[in-house]
């Protein structure tokens, strides 16, 4: 009887162990589904820690936010937007420099170009930073009409500090407000007195235009245009996932000179 009860105990337990593989494929495709699930409510609400792409399930990204890189670039121009622009859902970033490649920046930072000017895409959003680079790019024909080419169908173009300088030199802010780097204000405003340079403005929108203050200032108009573009509590999840206090009033500029 022991044997019999025995053998019986291990045909269940056998039975139950060839169900496992079934079970866990089962729990992975409920948990996927809920996960699904949850993605798509907080896409809802404009989360856009929730909207960064499953990678097992996401298509491509198909709009692209190219970021224009040059020799001695200031680091935080371009990464405080790169943090806040990387989880945006259907955009994807891409650097982008005369001959593609390595680039180096003003702190040293040796960053690869994804493509040339001759290679890249069409732009959804084109950003140029700004840095000590700058000074001799403002004569530099071939930034210049790559920037002039691109801005004929981004959605947005913006820069950051003196990278203003560069879409002043190309003609793109013609007759409308824009700002940059306080520091190097003078210098930059020199580079056309076509545009309606702002002062005091950390940030300034201007059409389709987006110009920021200096280096961190950067950040801040990249959340401003996650506001615009997703709404106010995507932008502040945005900050609030880099432990970042958004500066979030345009007209509150401290380093402005009184």
């Amino acid at each position: 009887m022991d044997g019999d009860f025995t053998r019986r105990r291990l045909m269940r337990l056998g039975s139950a162990i060839a169900l496992l593989p079934l079970w866990a494929q089962q729990g992975a495709a409920a948990a996927a589904a809920a996960g699904r699930r949850d993605q798509a409510a907080m896409h809802r609400k404009g989360d856009p820690e929730a909207m960064k792409d499953d990678d097992a399930n996401a298509g491509p990204k198909s709009r692209v936010i190219g970021i224009v890189l040059f020799d001695a670039f200031e680091t935080l121009d371009v990464f405080g937007p790169v943090q806040m622009w990387g989880r945006l859902p259907d955009h994807r970033l891409m650097f982008v420099s005369q001959d593609g490649g390595a680039v180096t920046s003003a702190q040293g930072t040796v960053v690869n170009a994804d493509a040339s000017f001759a290679s890249a895409p069409q732009f959804d959003i084109l950003m140029v930073p700004g840095g000590m680079g700058t000074r001799p790019l403002v004569r530099d024909g071939a930034l210049l009409d790559f920037v002039r080419r691109q801005d004929r169908a981004t959605r947005w173009t913006a820069s950051v500090c003196t990278g203003a300088a560069i879409l002043a030199r190309a003609g793109l802010l013609d007759g409308r407000e824009a700002t940059t780097n306080k520091l190097a204000f003078d210098w930059v405003a020199g580079q056309s007195d076509k545009v309606r340079w702002q002062r005091k403005a950390r940030w300034v929108f201007d059409g389709k235009y987006a110009t920021s203050s200096g280096v961190s200032a950067g950040t801040d108009m990249a959340l401003a245009l996650v506001e615009k573009l997703y709404g106010r509590k995507a932008a502040e999840h945005a900050a609030t996932i880099a432990e970042y206090r958004w500066h979030d009033d345009a007209a509150d500029d401290p380093f402005a000179s009184s």
